[in-house]
């Protein structure tokens, strides 16, 4: 028996993934959970495991080609069943949902008999509801390779799919329309720009910013605190937890500051779910913290921050600071979070107007810490300034409840010794 293995949708709103690795070949033998390729998708680098055990009969899709979900990915065979004559393997690839045995979708106990089904009619349109021409995954790639617009060929396959054949008879027919490299007037020569895809990550962050600024009414408030006392804590923590080789940076301060203010006003822990007509106020204080990694910036949460000792966020910060540098951060890494924070300080910046990582209420910009002169009491003294920028939906969270929101975090920075006192 032989089933196409369809790309599944592994994340939230999944739409499509770029393949980064494959990690076997046609005719290895895979056994159930065995990763069959790396895929980066709009959130992570993760890895698919095969569903079955089986033989790989064919591969979908090149290192770097992008996969949409529900599209093919490899076709195995099931043990038992022989191996198919080429011609009828070749129709089976060229089918890409399968015109012999099963389908099965990664992560769903439901098989699809193998027919037309999930296939438009006879009379539908070639291209899909998005405007795409219904496809086989060979000819696509081909289509790709010979610089053809594959969603103005007309599909002969079963529910007007574009097949191998029919990209090949339209090259015949029609010069192929590639992108000329030349220079045009008006426009850079070719030796000063460089072009490079898209990659995932940054798809998703421009697709994210767009939202967050389209669905949310900003407003940001900007406070500087002094934080000497929790700059002498550290210092002295710091070279304590270095021998259990855990780094005390200020983020932990500062996560389970956040953490303990999100508990006081349930508004910044919240979500307007608009369509229902419901405020949504979140019980559970997760944090998530934007990272600067070489392919983009990334949002892994730390979960349940309030009931996690300072020492507990360090570990958890140093753990998921080094899943995003190697690119092994999982989809539960990055979900659920109710709260973000970015630390552009360590880089520059003093100020910022933080983009809300949308549905949530708001997100913490924290500064770049210097020493300035401070009045304490009747004296003015040398002393470490922390500035914060915080970012909310005003829909969600009124000014007050915004200013009071920020000066408890800073009430508990200025006196750290706070922080387990609550």
């Amino acid at each position: 028996m032989r089933y196409v293995f369809k790309f599944p949708d592994i994340g939230e709103g999944l739409e499509e993934g770029t393949i980064v690795e494959w990690h076997v070949e046609k005719g290895q033998t895979v056994k159930m959970g065995d990763s069959l390729v790396t895929m980066e998708t709009d959130k992570v680098v993760t890895a698919i495991p095969s569903p079955r055990d089986g033989v790989i009969a064919a591969k979908f899709g090149k290192v770097g080609e992008t996969i949409h979900v529900g599209a093919a990915l490899v076709e195995i065979e099931i043990e038992g069943v022989s191996i198919e004559e080429d011609a009828k393997k070749e129709a089976v690839e060229e089918e890409g949902a399968g015109v012999v045995g099963t389908l099965e979708v990664a992560g769903n106990s439901m098989v699809l008999s193998a027919s037309k089904e999930g296939l438009p009619s006879d009379d539908s349109s070639k291209t899909s509801k998005s405007g795409k021409a219904l496809a086989t995954p060979v000819a696509r790639a081909i289509a790709k390779d010979l610089g053809i617009d594959i969603n103005v060929i007309t599909g002969t396959g079963p529910g007007n799919r574009v097949t191998k054949e029919d990209v090949i008879n339209f090259g015949k027919e029609k010069p192929s329309k590639k992108v000329s490299s030349s220079p045009t007037p008006g426009n850079p020569s070719e030796k000063s720009v460089e072009i490079e895809p898209l990659s995932q990550i940054r798809k998703t962050i421009a697709k994210n910013m767009i939202q967050s600024k389209h669905n949310a009414a900003h407003m940001t408030v900007f406070e500087e605190v002094e934080i000497s006392t929790l700059d002498q804590i550290r210092k002295k923590y710091k070279e304590i937890f270095a021998k259990e080789d855990v780094k005390l940076t200020y983020l932990a301060f500062i996560i389970k500051a956040v953490a303990l203010s999100l508990k006081k006003y349930r508004a910044l822990n919240a979500e307007m779910d608009w369509d229902g007509g419901n405020m949504i106020y979140k019980k559970y204080y997760n944090i998530g913290i934007a990272i600067d990694t070489e392919k983009g910036l990334v949002v892994p949460v730390i979960k349940n921050a309030d009931k996690l000792s300072i020492k507990e966020i360090a570990v958890a910060i140093d753990n998921i600071s080094a899943k995003a540098r190697d690119g092994k951060l999982t989809m539960d890494d990055m979900k659920d979070g109710t709260f973000s924070i970015t630390s552009y300080g360590s880089i520059g910046g003093l100020f910022a107007v933080p983009v809300i990582n949308y549905p949530q209420a708001g997100i913490l910009g924290v500064g770049r810490i210097s020493k300035k002169p401070v009045v304490k009491g009747d004296d003015i003294v040398a002393g470490l300034v922390l500035p914060l920028s915080l970012s909310v939906d005003h829909r969600i969270a009124d000014g007050g409840e915004t200013a009071r929101f920020m000066n408890s975090i800073m009430d508990y920075l200025a006196d750290p010794v706070s922080l387990i006192m609550d």
